[in-house]
């Protein structure tokens, strides 16, 4: 076939193409939608025209769509211009013979978990649309029952395209259990901001501190899922929520489905286990890299604490290097270096001091300290001793007081500075003793007024008082426990720091090798000046009540 051949036209509304390449079907709209054939008249035409094979998928598609251009239906076929014209005038549209379009065949491809049924269309026998009976009828035949989706077999219809007919309900999974951490840890190394949006960058947030019973987490319980169902309308079981073990670490512990701190101290979050640490190491120094340093449990800082900054813990403290005119606050606090800092540096310590040196520093301990070399200027305060002894163990200079002893080498220097050293009685203890004993009084004599007055209400019958009255017996009634177990623990420390008064009233100083000239001794508030050098000798309040110079 050397040219094109052509049946049909725009006048006729449709027009097939013999070409070279293939068999061409132009559709041409119709006025206000009117259609002039159907699928079965274009079908007889391909059969007289010894078109044999096609696909009647795309004839159809084509018929719908109208849209004018030519869709190619099928390959080229043998067939000269006088056969075509013989069809053309033997055979008008209007003498063709009505030939009903069989239904395309169903078919019903069911998912392999039973939750979807999608319809497709065989056209080779037959491309006429199935009805939505049809296809209801296609699906209960193979079990379908649930699911079934009547809007869609309608669309899918109109379409002539495969689409899904019926879709199970997909099993909803339990929630998995978790852990819900009640700390932010994304908050380390951020300086604090104000209520007025100032920043402290002295407080660097470098910690995450927790407090003795602090809940740290709380594990949420997984839940059980919500079973499905399929198209053949079995049930289709859920998988339940997987459990989550609670991340119990060292000292923490679980009470119900809550994670609690046992100790005060830094939070420590590996992921399967949070931990609270009582002790905190910085590796470096305190500074302008870490802010100021707090912290409920014990730190070691393996550097120094630099001027400005401050370090304060419940615990003991540990400082590798010196402190440099700053000020620390610990149980215990230990400095391998010195205390240094022109009267800024300041120790306190509730227990004990030890550090290497200190000059023009501030030292306050509630038992002893230490210091292995020399305290230059210094203003020191031990609630029991200040043992100086090894290397130097001078004090030259500033203010330095004992409770009960003082222990060094050598007082003052040959250059006759000014040297206060003072021994005896604790001001702040004698202090804390005084309150104690007008509170302790004090709450004797309440006890004693709740008792009589409970005894008296005790022989009237209670029913027949009004309720504000019964009200105070109650009341009267439940505050005389906490008031005796207050009375309990004054008089345990009334008798403790009697104790320690006794022994400051033995107060002494004790030099094993020189006191020099310009040294202001105080032994229990008696004072003795020094005018000449004292060599290894002990000072005492003697029998007489004098300030006594003895023997080491």
């Amino acid at each position: 076939m050397s040219e094109n051949l052509v049946l049909g036209g725009p006048q006729s509304g449709y027009k097939y193409e013999f070409r070279s390449d293939g068999v061409y079907l132009t559709i041409y709209p119709g006025v206000d939608g009117e259609r002039l054939f159907e699928l079965s008249d274009m079908r007889q035409i391909l059969r007289e025209c010894k078109v044999l094979d096609y696909d009647v998928g795309i004839l159809s598609r084509t018929m719908r769509e109208a849209s004018g251009r030519p869709q190619k239906i099928a390959e080229p076929v043998d067939i000269t211009a006088d056969e075509l014209a013989i069809i053309a005038v033997g055979d008008s549209l209007e003498q063709l013979d009505a030939v009903e379009e069989p239904y395309a065949r169903l078919i019903i491809d069911l998912s392999r978990d039973r939750m979807k049924a999608t319809v497709k269309y065989d056209t080779r026998e037959g491309a006429r649309p199935p009805t939505k009976e049809m296809v209801i009828a296609a699906l209960n035949a193979e079990g379908v029952v649930y699911g079934i989706d009547e809007e869609a077999i309608e669309n899918g219809i109109k379409s002539f395209k495969p689409f899904i007919a019926a879709q199970g309900l997909l099993p909803v999974p339990g929630e998995n259990a978790y852990i819900d951490r009640k700390f932010n840890l994304g908050v380390q190394g951020k300086p604090v901001v104000d209520e007025y949006d100032k920043v402290d960058y002295k407080d660097l947030n470098l910690f995450v501190l927790a407090k003795e019973n602090q809940t740290l987490a709380i594990r949420i319980p997984q839940t059980k899922g919500t079973p499905g169902k399929n198209i053949l309308g079995d049930f289709v079981p859920a998988q339940n929520g997987r459990p989550v073990p609670m991340p119990e670490g060292k000292n923490t512990k679980v009470v119900g489905e809550r994670l609690i701190a046992t100790v005060n101290g830094q939070i420590v979050d590996k992921g399967s286990r949070i931990s609270v640490d009582p002790r905190l190491e910085i590796k470096g120094s305190v500074g302008v890299s870490t802010g100021d340093v707090e912290f409920d449990g014990t730190i070691q800082i393996k550097g120094n604490v630099e001027q400005g900054f401050s370090v304060k813990a419940t615990g003991d403290i540990e400082i590798k290097g010196s402190v440099n005119g700053a000020e620390v606050t610990g149980r215990n606090v230990y400095i391998s270096g010195g205390i240094t800092g022109a009267d800024r540096a300041k120790v306190y310590a509730e227990h004990d001091v030890r550090t290497a040196f200190a000059e023009n520093a501030f030292i306050e301990a509630g038992n002893d300290i230490y210091i292995a070399d020399i305290a230059l200027h210094s203003h020191i305060r031990a609630g029991k001793r200040i043992i100086m002894e090894t290397k130097h163990g001078q004090i030259t200079g500033g203010h330095t007081v004992a409770g009960s002893e003082i222990n060094v080498r050598a007082l003052g220097n040959d250059a006759f500075v000014v040297t206060k050293v003072s021994v005896g009685i604790d001001p702040n203890l004698q202090k804390e003793y005084q309150d104690l004993r007008k509170n302790y009084k004090e709450s004797k004599r309440r006890l004693t007024h709740i008792t009589q007055t409970l005894n008296t209400l005790s022989k009237i019958d209670i029913n027949k008082l009004p309720q504000t009255r019964i009200d105070m017996i109650n009341q009267l009634t439940r505050s005389q426990f906490p008031l005796a177990g207050q009375i309990k623990r004054d008089e345990k420390r009334i008798l403790e720091i009697e104790a320690q008064l006794a022994n400051m009233k033995n107060g002494r100083i004790k030099v094993s090798d020189t006191i020099y000239p310009g040294v202001k001794l105080s032994v229990n508030g008696l004072l003795k000046n020094i005018q000449s050098d004292y060599r290894r000798c002990t000072i005492f309040l003697n029998d007489n009540g004098e300030v006594e110079v003895g023997p080491y």
